[in-house]
């Protein structure tokens, strides 16, 4: 069964707010996993963290090269011996890409959806879409690491962008008490 979710855009307060560290190995997990992957492979994108369909864990999952995946609580260890430049986007904000500086080489370091641990080595995009992922469960925009006069074109661009002022999806809450169980 196919789930996905709409991803929120830049604006919504969640995209700025650090995620929580994932306690919980379980069937709720497996679920955020399958929504966040059905979502990323739909959009379609590189990567994608658990708070942009509104998710406040630290989860993202990544499509590089034919390659899918998950990172659960993710612990990253940079090579900043060596840096790339180069063009990259994100799905909250579609349509948009922006040259960002990244380190070439990354290591992560993290658990599977069944908390099993991994570490996840990867170089050029691999290592741009980890260290983006990452960002977003830290409250981290890739507009962020843009220098102040490309941030500002950035910023200039975002506000004559289709989705500029797009209203934010309605949450709406259980007036039950679901005692931890996934609705």
């Amino acid at each position: 069964m196919v789930s996905v979710q709409s991803i929120r855009l830049f604006g919504d307060p969640i995209l700025r707010t650090p995620a929580a560290p994932v306690v919980d190995f379980d069937k709720e997990l497996e679920r955020l996993v399958a929504d966040l992957t059905d979502t990323m492979l739909d959009a379609p994108g590189a990567g994608l963290a658990a708070p942009q369909p509104g998710v406040g864990l630290r989860v993202f999952t990544y499509n590089v090269d034919g390659v899918v995946g998950h990172l659960v609580n993710p612990d990253l260890t940079l090579d900043v011996d060596e840096e790339q430049c180069g063009p990259e986007g994100c799905l909250s904000f579609p349509g948009l890409t922006f040259d960002v500086r990244r380190a070439m080489r990354v290591v992560a370091r993290g658990w599977d959806m069944h908390g099993e641990p991994v570490t996840l080595e990867g170089s050029e995009l691999l290592a741009r879409c980890i260290q983006h992922e990452t960002d977003h469960l830290d409250g981290i925009l890739f507009i962020d690491r843009l220098d102040r006069d490309a941030r500002r074109e950035a910023m200039r661009l975002v506000r004559e962008a289709d989705f500029a002022g797009t209203s934010r999806p309605v949450i709406k809450a259980s007036p039950h008490a679901t005692f931890g169980r996934g609705m």
